[in-house]
Formats: structure tokens, C-alpha cells, sequence
């Protein structure tokens, strides 16, 4: 019986080679079809890139049969976030419905300046994702409900969906409650309160010049825009005469809060929000929905199917306002399914390179080169982006580059604080930049804004890694295992 022949480990060139491949193609998408890149050509792109990279397997001795299953385990990560994605285009689309996402907007219209909307936006956001301890959730409910305050203000919804990310990514950051806060600590060996504490020294700095830059940002707009007065004032009588505006029709929104801080799971806790949704609409809307049913039906019938549809398909709201229309009219599982898609793609192209060896392959080049803990400290920030780059997930963007630097780490003498701040100082943070992420696709999904719209505007996310670069270099707030305090 012969024995069984041994894959190679990939050479720098073999590893590299997908990877400019997808690069090329993702270029290339972006310059060909714009906006409309993550409707198909990113998902050609990396199965594509994806194709390559087998082909290279397949020369390295690798069976099919190996890398088959690598895909499918690599899929089944993605299952519990493709469910969420389908529950929270459902709570879209009856919240809508509902009119909890519009009576959001409208008190947030009247209440809210726009000199410090932005930064407002942040705030608010962060404190939620804190209380909560999701920022998925956060950009869900109270982000969307922002998107549409923008457009009342006439306001730039880049940089509204800029502040909704930054402060639901700080407040998840920083909350115990967080998957990520908990899952970072528990890779690198450490405490999460003792985790929590050391955050701080990066996480406030960065969230105050984040508040800071979008303070600036909306005193400008102010200063330059002072016609949207109007604007404001039609959005929100078309609120009124579309929906039955009420504090009641906020319920929905506190019952899912309440469920998310009581620890219950992203998916079921969803799920539930949206069927309030669904009978806060049968009972508070009936009006709008009567006007949204078929010709001939009425009752308990059209009811039941204007509901049904908010579900799946999400909403369609005719006010006479093209521009509202665009706001009020989406939602449903059936908005997502894009998303998972893209999602899956990426997932099985990460999938690949992790079993073909090749991102262990660039952590060992990576390490030749980390001399100073300043230099090892940028390398964990590049491989934690680089992760969520090629796998498309941000626990994969903690749990890999945790287990490939964890033993570096103690062998400098380094505190495993160090280790688990800068993996969320880069790993969670940054995924949501990353349009095939998963928290990327989310956001897309939600905001209805991709991120080549809004990167450059996630000040938080942005800021955070580099600050973190900066104290290893110049040995600011840098534990070590004997150190006593």
C-alpha cells in the first residue's frame, strides 16, 4: 500500500499569486461597474481569485477532495451570520412598516441640531452598542433611523454612516457583553475586565478625535447650509400624514434593546423585533396598510399579506416623494440575499488560502522581520487587516493572528494585554471597512451605503490601529508579564 503523498508548503510566490489576482479583479470591478460592484463582479472576482489559488493547491500535491472540505467548514462559519442577516432584513422591512424606524426619525428630526448631528450620531450609537454589546444590532436600528434623519437634514449620509460605524464599532468595543470583547482575551490568555481596562488607553483617545473631527464637520455644514429647514419640515409632515407617529411605535425598538442586554443572542433576539414589528404594523398602520394592499383585498387578508411581505420583501411606501420613497421603501430577507452571497464568496476564498498554508506562509515572513516590539506590534495590525482582507470575518481576523503571535508574544516578555488590545485595536475594528467582510456586507446591507462610500469617514476605525502602531513604537502604555501594576 502506497503512502499517502505529503503537500508542499507553498512558496512566497504561490501565496502572493491569488492575492494580486484579487486585487487586479477588485480593481478592476470597482473601475468597470462602480457603485454596483458588490451586486456580482466582487463575487466573480474572488471566486475567481479563489480558482487560482486551487489551482496552485492542486500543483502543491493538495487534493480536491482536502480543499472541497475546506470550503464547506469554511461556509459553516458564516451560517450563524447569514442567519442574522436574514432576521435583520425582516426587522427592516416590518419596522419600516411599523413605523418604528420612521417615528426614529421624525422625534430625532426634532429634537437633534445639525451643527452637532454627526457627532451626536456617534455618541448615541456608542452608547447603545455599549449597552447592548453589538454594533450589528446598533447599525440595524438606531443607524438606519439616522441614515434618514440625514436625508432630512440634507445632510451627507457618507459620513452619517461614517459616525453610525464608528460609534457602534467603540461601543462594541468596549462592551462586555461584545462576542469579539470576550473572544480576544480568551485567545491571547488574558482577563476580560483586565482586557477591557487596557483598551481604554487606545480607545478613548481615538473615539475623542473621531467626536472632534465630526463636531468640525457639522458645525461647517451648518455654517455653508442653511436650507434645510424646508426640507425638513416636508419630510416630516409626510411622516405624519404616511404613518400614525407615536412614541408607542418605539416599543418594538426597546424590546429588542432589552433582549440584547439581557444576553439573549443576536439571531432570536432579531427575529423576535421584527415579528413585533410585524403586529405593532397590524395594529398601529392599518391605514398605510390598506393603502399598500392589492386591489380587492381588504380586512384580515390584506393585512396579513402587506405583513407578510414586509418580511420577506420588504416595503414600498408611495408618498408622492421620490426622495422619501427611496428612504421609506425596503427591507426583507430577500434585500440580503446579495449580501450573503458575497459573503459566501469570500468566505470560501479565505477558506483556501488558510488550508493551502498560505497565510501561515506570510506570518513566518512577517516574523523574520519583527525585531523591535514596535515592529511587532504593526506586524499583528497587517496580519489582523490582511486577515479580514482574505477571510472576510473579523473572529477569524482575532482567533488566527492570536494563535500565530500568542507564543511570540510571551517570548518577548509581553504582557497578554498587550496581544488582545492590539487584536481588537485592528482585527474587529477594521472589518467593517472591507466591502466582502462580513461585517462589511452587514453594513451595506443595512445602511444601504457601501463602504467605498463611507471608509474615509469611520474616523474611529481609522484612527484606532494607527494609534496602536504608534504607543509600540514609542513604548507608551506597553505591558510586560513582570510588571506589576
Amino acid at each position: 500500500m502506497s503512502e499517502s503523498i505529503q503537500p508542499k508548503i507553498p512558496s512566497m510566490l504561490d501565496s502572493i499569486t491569488p492575492l494580486i489576482a484579487l486585487v487586479v479583479m477588485l480593481t478592476a470591478s470597482v473601475q468597470l461597474f462602480g457603485d454596483n460592484s458588490s451586486f456580482g463582479p466582487n463575487q466573480i472576482a474572488l471566486m475567481l481569485a479563489m480558482g487560482i489559488a486551487i489551482i496552485i493547491g492542486l500543483k502543491n500535491k493538495h487534493t480536491w477532495e482536502s480543499i472541497e472540505k475546506a470550503i464547506v467548514n469554511g461556509i459553516s462559519i458564516s451560517l450563524g451570520a447569514i442567519l442574522i442577516l436574514l432576521a435583520v432584513g425582516a426587522l427592516i422591512g416590518t419596522w419600516l412598516l411599523s413605523g418604528t424606524v420612521p417615528t426614529m426619525v421624525y422625534y430625532g428630526l426634532k429634537i437633534i441640531d445639525p451643527s452637532w448631528f454627526y457627532a451626536a450620531t456617534c455618541l448615541v450609537c456608542g452608547i447603545v452598542a455599549m449597552s447592548i454589546g453589538s454594533s450589528w444590532t446598533t447599525a440595524a436600528t438606531v443607524g438606519v433611523a439616522f441614515i434618514g434623519i440625514a436625508n432630512g437634514f440634507e445632510m451627507s449620509t457618507a459620513v452619517t454612516a461614517g459616525a453610525v460605524i464608528s460609534g457602534a464599532y467603540f461601543g462594541d468595543k468596549l462592551s462586555p457583553l461584545s462576542e469579539t470583547t470576550n473572544l480576544a482575551p480568551a485567545v491571547a490568555g488574558t482577563e476580560l475586565f483586565a482586557h477591557i481596562r487596557y483598551m481604554l488607553w487606545t480607545t478613548i483617545p481615538s473615539i475623542s478625535i473621531a467626536l472632534t473631527l465630526f463636531l468640525f464637520i457639522g458645525f461647517n455644514h451648518s455654517s455653508t447650509n442653511t436650507g434645510s429647514t424646508e426640507s425638513i419640515e416636508t419630510l416630516t409632515t409626510i411622516l405624519e400624514s404616511t404613518y400614525n407617529i407615536s412614541v408607542i411605535n418605539l416599543i418594538p425598538l426597546a424590546v429588542l434593546l432589552f433582549l440584547a442586554f439581557k444576553k439573549m443572542p443576536a439571531f432570536p433576539a432579531v427575529a423576535v423585533g421584527a415579528i413585533i414589528g410585524g403586529v405593532w404594523a397590524a395594529v398601529f398602520q392599518q391605514e398605510l396598510i390598506l393603502s399598500m394592499a392589492k386591489e380587492g383585498l381588504n380586512g384580515v387578508q390584506a393585512t396579513l399579506t402587506v405583513v407578510w411581505t414586509a418580511f420577506f420583501d420588504g416595503v414600498v411606501v408611495k408618498t408622492g416623494n421620490a426622495e422619501i420613497d427611496e428612504l421609506l421603501s425596503r427591507g426583507g430577507m430577500s434585500s440580503m440575499l446579495n449580501t450573503i452571497w458575497l459573503v459566501i464568496c469570500a468566505l470560501s476564498f479565505g477558506a483556501v488560502l488558510e488550508h493551502l498554508g498560505m497565510l501561515k506562509r506570510f506570518v513566518d515572513a512577517i516574523l523574520k522581520t519583527a525585531k523591535s516590539t514596535g515592529s511587532l506590534i504593526a506586524s499583528t495590525v497587517a496580519t489582523c487587516i490582511g486577515t479580514n482582507l482574505i477571510t472576510a470575518d473579523q473572529y477569524m481576523a482575532i482567533v488566527m493572528p492570536g494563535r500565530m503571535y500568542k507564543e511570540e508574544y510571551q517570548r518577548r516578555g509581553l504582557h497578554p494585554t498587550v496581544l488582545s488590545r492590539t487584536l481588537e485595536d485592528s482585527g474587529t475594528i477594521t472589518s467593517p471597512l472591507i466591502p466582502w467582510n462580513t461585517c462589511g456586507a452587514f453594513m451595506f446591507g443595512a445602511l444601504a451605503l457601501t463602504s467605498y462610500d463611507y471608509i474615509f469617514y469611520c474616523f474611529f476605525n481609522l484612527i484606532n490601529p494607527v494609534l496602536a502602531i504608534i504607543y509600540g513604537y514609542v513604548g507608551y502604555k506597553i505591558k510586560y508579564i513582570n510588571d506589576k501594576s
